[in-house]
């Protein structure tokens, strides 16, 4: 019985796998990955730059999109546009393979599979050459991408090597796993905590958890961010006919208040990829609205919006007045107006998935 499970489980991730690779995943070990973001081309290639260029001083060109636990989560958003498994929402993917990669070979494959990723703008005209060499050695990584990445076993280590190697980190996680946030040896340069739901009914209906308990284990997540040294960030993805209403934002706010983020990104939910089969169009707002209840919010919690991005709808929310917390020296900050049209930029992006 335990072999004929074991037999599947490995079929399972050979198909993903598989499918991943197609997507222009770039496979790791027995579980993770690097993907070359949408931004790192249009630095290399526009000299344009992504929101947290614009929020926190990343050189986009210079950040690696990496996951320890890419098929590998335990909740089903809606929301959610990055490929998961039929079977996601089974617990079958509940745990990692049982022998974990070992930390520092994942960094150091995680920089070779960013470098092999972009290795062909060499040969653009239009790339400037010191651009170029700076993205062959990167300077970020988002410890994000696809996956909840507390379930990765070593994530203290793994962050660990990573500064060891000079790269800031960015923790992007669902919160689900306080105990592993709250024993963290090594903090990452900056946490982010993402939710949509605003109270556990919400959250059932919306994130589908393998377990009910996780809307608690929430919490318990938000309750210890005020304890972190590092920035912390809660982002809050809005959805038309969902959470865009005045019950959502009141909610919010206590949790906000509880959590007392560095910082707060009021973001659209982006209707693509894996999404488009679960959600509709118009459940995207546009940038006006992300503002609008943006503003909302800051107004019963004594946050200041302090910069937004049109082209990745998004506005920022904080308690520090000036930007005084950047990780590097991109050519834009908190007080650039964008002149990119929204529209466009979302079916760039959309052309960039395919």
């Amino acid at each position: 019985m335990q072999l004929a499970f074991h037999s599947i489980y490995k079929d399972y991730i050979s198909h993903a796998f598989n499918i991943l690779r197609k997507q222009k995943y770039h496979i790791i070990g027995g579980h993770s990955a690097v993907k070359k973001c949408y931004w790192v081309h249009k630095a290399l290639t526009e000299k344009m730059f992504c929101y947290k260029a614009k929020f926190y001083g990343i050189e986009s060109h210079r950040c690696i999109q990496f996951s320890p636990a890419i098929l590998w989560c335990w909740n089903y958003c809606l929301h959610c546009w990055r490929y998961r498994a039929e079977e996601q929402n089974n617990k079958i993917w509940a745990k990692l393979p049982k022998d974990a990669d070992d930390p520092r070979t994942l960094v150091d494959m995680a920089i070779k599979e960013h470098r092999r990723t972009i290795s062909g703008y060499r040969r653009y005209p239009n790339v400037d050459t010191a651009m170029y060499r700076e993205a062959m050695n990167p300077k970020h990584v988002a410890i994000s991408l696809t996956g909840e990445p507390t379930l990765y076993p070593r994530l203290d280590e793994l962050i660990e090597e990573f500064h060891r190697n000079g790269l800031t980190t960015f923790l992007v996680t669902r919160g689900v796993r306080p105990e592993i946030l709250a024993n963290l040896r090594v903090e990452p340069t900056q946490l982010y905590v993402s939710i949509e739901a605003f109270d556990e009914y919400s959250y059932i209906k919306f994130n589908n958890p393998i377990s009910p308990i996780f809307w608690k284990r929430t919490l318990e997540t938000l309750e210890i961010l005020p304890s972190f040294t590092s920035p912390t960030v809660i982002r809050i993805t809005l959805i038309r006919g969902f959470n865009m209403n005045v019950e959502a934002i009141e909610k919010w706010a206590k949790l906000m208040l509880r959590a007392y983020p560095t910082f707060i990104e009021v973001k659209a939910y982006m209707h693509i990829g894996a999404s488009i089969t679960r959600l509709n169009r118009s459940n995207m707002p546009n940038h006006d609205e992300v503002k609008k209840y943006a503003q909302m919010l800051a107004n019963i919690i004594g946050y200041s919006i302090v910069s937004e991005s049109r082209t990745s709808r998004v506005v920022l929310l904080s308690r520090i007045d000036k930007p005084i917390i950047r990780y590097g020296n991109p050519p834009i900050n908190w007080y650039d107006i964008e002149k990119v049209d929204e529209e466009q930029s979302e079916y760039d992006y959309i052309q960039e998935l395919i």
